[in-house]
C-alpha cells in the first residue's frame, strides 16, 4: 500500500467500518497515510481489518478500533472520552435499511432500528466529537446520506424519512458551525453493492442479490473515493452534498437491467 500522504498525520474516525462503504473508506484513507479510529458492532471484523491495514501499509500511520453500537449513547460518549487526541475528520457512515414494508404493515422494530441508527446514532457521535472541533476551529464532519434523502419510494417511508433527516441535519449543522473553520458535508449515493440489501431483507441473501442482478451498481470504493475527494478540498471549500448514482440508475425506482 503506497501512501500519497495527503492525509498524513490526520486522525479520522469512521463509524460502521466493518463492511461496505466504511471498510472501503478505511482502506482508502489508510492509503493516504491517515491515522484511523474504526468503530462498529463486530469486533472480530474490526480486528481483521486493522491487522490487514497495518500489514499492507507502512508504520507511518496508526489504527485503533472501538467495538460498540452507535445507538448506545453511553458507548458513544465512552468512545469519545477514550480518544486522547483530536479527531480531524468524522465520517458518520453507520446506517441501515430494515424492511421494505408499507407504512400500515411495517414492523415497529425495523422502524426503531433505522431511526435509532441513522438519526440518533449520527447525532450521538457528532455531539461527542464535534465540541473539540469547535474548540480547535477546524475539522470536517461527513454524513453518509442516500438518494433516499432526496426522494422517496414505496416501502421506504421510514428509511427515506431518516435519510431526509440526515440531509436536514447536515444543512443545519453547517449553520451551527457558521463562522468557524469546521466543515460539514454529506455524500448521498444511490445503488451500492454492499451488505445493505442483505441487512434490509433480514439476511435473505437470495432476495438481496436480486437487487443488484443484471445491472451495474456502484461499489463501496466508488463512494469512498468521493468521500476522499470531499475531505481533500482546500480548507476554504465546503462541499455540502454529492448525489452519486450508477449510470444505469436514474432514481430510487428507475434501475435499468440487462436481459439475461
Amino acid at each position: 500500500m503506497q501512501h500519497s500522504g495527503r492525509l498524513k498525520g490526520k486522525w479520522v474516525l469512521i463509524t460502521g467500518a466493518t463492511a461496505g462503504i466504511g471498510e472501503a473508506a478505511a482502506r482508502l484513507f489508510a492509503s493516504e497515510g491517515a491515522n484511523l479510529i474504526l468503530t462498529g458492532r463486530r469486533k472480530q471484523r474490526l480486528e481483521k481489518l486493522k491487522n490487514a491495514l497495518l500489514k499492507e501499509g507502512s508504520e507511518t500511520f496508526q489504527v485503533e478500533i472501538r467495538d460498540f453500537d452507535v445507538r448506545n449513547r453511553g458507548a458513544c460518549r465512552h468512545c469519545a472520552e477514550s480518544i486522547k487526541g483530536n479527531i480531524d475528520i468524522l465520517i458518520n457512515n453507520a446506517g441501515l435499511a430494515s424492511g421494505l414494508d408499507p407504512v400500515d404493515s411495517a414492523d415497529f422494530e425495523d422502524w426503531d432500528r433505522m431511526i435509532d441508527t441513522n438519526i440518533k446514532g449520527l447525532l450521538n457521535m457528532t455531539r461527542f466529537i464535534a465540541p473539540r472541533m469547535r474548540e480547535r476551529n477546524e475539522g470536517h464532519i461527513i454524513n453518509i446520506g442516500s438518494i433516499a434523502g432526496h426522494e422517496a419510494y414505496p416501502g421506504g417511508s421510514v428509511y427515506s424519512g431518516t435519510k431526509h433527516a440526515v440531509k436536514a441535519i447536515t444543512q443545519a449543522m453547517k449553520m451551527d458551525f457558521h463562522g468557524t473553520g469546521v466543515r460539514v458535508s454529506a455524500v448521498s449515493p444511490g445503488l451500492v453493492e454492499t451488505e445493505f440489501s442483505e441487512v434490509r431483507f433480514h439476511g435473505d441473501k437470495e432476495r438481496a442479490s436480486q437487487v443488484y442482478d443484471t445491472t451495474t451498481p456502484l461499489t463501496a470504493f466508488d463512494v469512498a473515493e468521493i468521500i476522499l475527494f470531499v475531505v481533500t478540498r482546500p480548507a476554504h471549500v465546503n462541499i455540502m452534498d454529492t448525489i452519486v448514482l450508477p449510470t444505469f440508475q436514474s432514481s430510487s425506482t428507475m434501475v435499468h437491467r440487462e436481459e439475461k
